[in-house]
């Protein structure tokens, strides 16, 4: 059994679009992921391409009309051998009205995960 250094509780969740961005923050390539996980300090996208390790990522998150966008690089990057990636990624600077809608974020998936 391999242990979890995870910092914060990770939690199913839906599908995201993310940007990829280049040294200027200029967007470079945009696509869809699938999460497979969620906390306070990072995310883990199913995706269709492969995502450079250290990419920098623009993610925009959302749960009713709230939709923020939140920055991250990429810590973790794997090929699930059925065309599919898994990647990891660490948030960055995210401001407290960011913070705030991820949080609500993950506290409605919290509650969904606990009633399914």
């Amino acid at each position: 059994m391999t242990k979890d250094n995870r910092k914060h509780i990770r939690i199913d969740s839906i599908n995201l679009t993310y940007f990829a961005l280049d040294e200027n923050d200029k967007i470079v390539k945009q696509s869809i992921g699938r999460t497979l996980n969620v906390s306070e300090s990072g995310i883990l996208l199913e995706t269709y391409i492969p995502v450079d390790l250290k990419q920098a990522i623009l993610l925009a998150i959302g749960l009713e009309d709230d939709v923020v966008d939140i920055k991250g690089n990429v810590i973790y990057s794997a090929d699930c051998k059925n065309g599919k990636y898994k990647t990891g990624i660490e948030f960055y600077n995210v401001d407290e009205t960011a913070f705030q809608i991820l949080k609500l974020f993950i506290d409605y998936f919290n509650k969904h995960e606990r009633k399914g």
